[in-house]
């Protein structure tokens, strides 16, 4: 399974900005988080890439790509159904094969100069199956994400065979139905924003859209995904910044400069900031 191409949503009516703000990247340079975004997906060897957005919204998000607009396709999301509406919403671009999916509100850190989308690319080629990144999360984060529940492969301590999928359960839901072994108390395999998905996926979609019309949630097709097909989770020690959240864009902000090329100068600037504040409150 080789994977050529990759879905960035960035459509959500609440959402719609957050993928335009601009930050400071790891290699000092200013970019906003699509830009960011979309270098993750070159750096996974991925370079035909679809964003999906709100009508109207494909010239500002043309303009923060930059240089690289040239490598987007923008397709409209015409009627606001729900993420998983959103992601159908590029099932002409992604015809019949595999692709990268990366939502448009967050960012991600990996360890070792390699990219988070990069490994779960490399993954899916060679387990030919869908694979999302999940990270363990306490239980007060269930609100948030869509949550995965299965059990480890033989043999690895960071792969997982999907059995259930639920978006944003409750903790009773959780615990009745995603318990993982191995896993600590009251933490659960979240998703991380990055997946890569067959074609099947789509087709699933598609039937959810025509049975129920709106509020279609991507959770809810994995879930069926997770009966029919081989579907794989992957955990590593990754961080994700949701910038859509409170303090997010700081948060994202901090984190990038905290593993790039300026992480000294920002160290001393915050521990002049924290020793001024502590001497103003005595």
């Amino acid at each position: 399974m080789k994977i050529t191409k990759a879905v960035i949503t960035a459509a959500g009516r609440k959402q719609r900005s957050l993928p335009l703000q601009t930050l400071i990247d790891r290699d000092g340079a200013q970019k906003s988080v699509l830009r960011i975004i979309v270098e993750e997906t070159l750096r996974a060897g991925v370079d035909d890439i679809c964003v999906v957005v709100c009508p109207g919204d494909e010239a500002v998000y043309a303009d923060a790509a930059g240089d690289v607009a040239a490598q987007l396709r923008f397709v409209p999301q015409d009627r606001p159904l729900g993420y998983g509406h959103a992601i159908y919403c590029a099932r002409e671009f992604v015809a019949d094969q595999p692709f990268l999916h990366l939502v448009g509100d967050h960012l991600w850190v990996g360890r070792g100069g390699r990219g988070c989308a990069e490994q779960i690319v490399e993954l899916a080629q060679a387990e030919s199956c869908s694979v999302s990144a999940v990270q363990a999360s306490r239980e007060s984060l269930l609100p948030y994400y869509g949550t995965v529940g299965g059990r480890r492969v033989p043999g690895r301590q960071d792969l997982y065979v999907v059995e259930a999928v639920i978006e944003k359960p409750t903790p009773t839901e959780a615990e009745q139905r995603l318990l993982v072994p191995g896993l600590r108390a009251g933490h659960y395999l979240c998703f991380f924003g990055i997946h890569v998905l067959t074609p099947a996926v789509m087709d699933i979609l598609g039937r959810q859209i025509t049975a129920r019309g709106s509020g279609i949630t991507l959770s809810a097709a994995l879930a069926e995904l997770a009966t029919t097909e081989r579907y794989l989770a992957l955990e590593r020690p990754w961080w994700r910044y949701d910038v859509g959240v409170k303090y997010g864009l700081l948060t994202a902000q901090l984190a990038l400069a905290l593993s790039g090329r300026d992480r000294d100068q920002v160290l001393s600037q915050l521990l002049e900031l924290l020793a001024l504040r502590e001497m103003q409150a005595s």
